[in-house]
């Protein structure tokens, strides 16, 4: 069975033991950002389902701090295990507690927020000091909550790299060839409850008033708005257009770090300045 054919492979690249004999639909796996030790079901490392006893940490979660060390330290191991890399610098967009708190142990790494200090818009020209100083940033799930038009945050993503720095991303997509923008024309707008139901109220730039009720949060109603629904192709044009050297697709699953990526859609990606 491939998952079984898989196991000895991981534990190897690790330099540890195979997870040894267990249910054909269960994966045995050390969390790479706590190190604590689980056991689920194949079908529950799902891409947001909390599956680490030790920190709640999701596939995404795990995936990120993979990436980190895979990308930027060149190191294949759990984050407990990696050695302190403070002169590496990077930044990240309002990054979960589950791995931005060992990343900020290993690296000269600051969390920054939209709302709160440390503040951070990466969609604006603001933190002109920390321009190309950066080797990388983490977004995940952030570029699709920017206000349009998006291409702005690829772009402040692209000032802030180094030369060769990477930017650790990921967005919900899909496999079609062009984003979908839920509010085109959007232009003054606010977010109001009536009735029970959340709408988006707008103002265009030729005066119309548009109101929107299909809203999209992701953390529950009144939420994190869902500005957009990225497509992978274009998502691969605009880091392009920004100047991204090259980008890749990190779909492959690490069962080891309770990793798997059952869709091709979704799933992280790297992009190299």
């Amino acid at each position: 069975m491939r998952l079984r054919r898989l196991q000895p492979q991981l534990a190897d690249a690790l330099g540890r033991a195979p997870a040894g004999a267990m249910a054909p639909d269960a994966v045995a796996y050390r969390c790479n950002l706590c190190g604590t030790a689980n056991r689920a079901p194949l079908a529950a490392l799902s891409r947001e389902n909390p599956t680490c006893r030790g920190c709640d940490s999701s596939v995404r979660f795990r995936a990120i701090g993979r990436l980190v060390a895979l990308e930027v330290a060149g190191r294949e191991c759990a984050l407990p295990d990696l050695p302190p890399s403070k002169h590496l610098r990077g930044i990240g967009l309002s990054d979960a507690d589950a791995y931005a708190q060992p990343l900020a142990k290993r690296f000269d790494y600051v969390n920054t927020y939209f709302h709160t200090e440390p503040r951070l818009d990466i969609a604006n020209h603001a933190a002109a000091d920390r321009y190309g100083r950066c080797d990388f940033i983490v977004a995940s799930d952030v570029f699709e909550h920017v206000v349009p038009p998006v291409e702005r945050a690829f772009d402040g993503a692209a000032r802030l790299l180094k030369p060769g720095g990477k930017l650790i991303f990921t967005v919900p997509f899909s496999l079609d060839q062009e984003t979908v923008e839920h509010f085109p024309a959007l232009h003054e707008w606010k977010v109001a409850e009536h009735d029970g139901r959340w709408r988006l109220y707008n103002r265009t730039a030729d005066g119309r008033e548009t109101v929107h009720d299909d809203l999209v949060f992701h953390g529950g109603p009144g939420a994190t708005l869902e500005m957009r629904l990225f497509s992978q192709a274009a998502l691969l044009r605009a880091f392009e257009r920004a100047g991204f050297a090259r980008v890749r697709i990190a779909a492959e699953p690490c069962l080891a770090f309770g990793i798997h990526w059952p869709e091709p859609w979704s799933v992280p990606m790297v992009a190299y300045r």
